[in-house]
């Protein structure tokens, strides 16, 4: 029964935020660009408490990087809205609050391997999330996170996998990394700040405003403990 749970929601568990949720601040974002290209893996260490008994992994989920010009877009598979891209600060800014660890290429990836690459990412764009097929290694209809990512580093000829169904985030970035394919990059904290309280405000109101975020914040955390969301 447990295997069925975690298999709802293995190796994508990508929180949405809401729409107020700020921009992360400029020097975050530029931590994160360092050393940033077209192959670079975004792995996150979410609260999904699923995925981290499951896959005995902290890592709950991985997207892939492509440099267009001097900007960057990221790709991803994520639970609810499947196969999508977004620039790479309205990706972080979705991903508040987690935990990135990035790895990047040992070697740049040259034309043809850049180009296989994102042709496959765009190509899958659209595709349903899925996940329950990662206990079985057969494919499906839809994928999740780290098959996606696993069937673009493959398409670029970078790594093999005999069952990419069955690839996690967490033995993801570690196949990459023993395979000497990646090196390690920036580990950056990604966190929300709180509005401060007006002290303009009546008394009763602030009690209020204190006691609804609390709830707030009590309600998204368990989302993110439970439901991965």
């Amino acid at each position: 029964m447990w295997s069925v749970i975690a298999a709802c929601a293995i190796a994508c568990c990508s929180p949405e935020m809401d729409a107020n949720t700020p921009e992360p601040p400029a020097p975050l974002v530029a931590e994160v660009q360092q050393g940033l290209q077209t192959g670079s893996l975004i792995f996150s260490q979410g609260d999904c408490l699923a995925v981290k008994i499951f896959t005995q992994s902290s890592f709950t989920h991985v997207a892939g990087v492509v440099a267009t010009g001097g900007d960057f877009m990221v790709y991803e598979s994520t639970n609810g809205v499947g196969v999508r891209k977004m620039p790479l600060v309205e990706y972080l800014r979705r991903q508040s609050p987690t935990t990135f660890h990035i790895v990047h290429p040992k070697v740049p990836f040259t034309e043809e391997k850049a180009l296989a690459y994102q042709t496959h990412l765009e190509s899958q764009i659209g595709r349903k999330y899925a996940v329950r097929h990662h206990l079985t290694g057969n494919r499906c209809e839809g994928l999740h996170c780290s098959e996606y990512m696993t069937d673009a580093l493959m398409a670029a000829e970078l790594i093999s996998a005999k069952e990419p169904p069955r690839v996690s985030p967490g033995s993801l970035l570690e196949g990459v990394i023993t395979s000497n394919a990646y090196r390690e990059g920036n580990r950056v904290e990604l966190s929300v700040s709180e509005p401060p309280q007006s002290l303009d405000q009546p008394w009763y109101y602030r009690a209020w405003d204190s006691t609804s975020t609390c709830c707030s914040k009590s309600a998204r955390q368990v989302r993110r403990w439970i439901f991965c969301r």
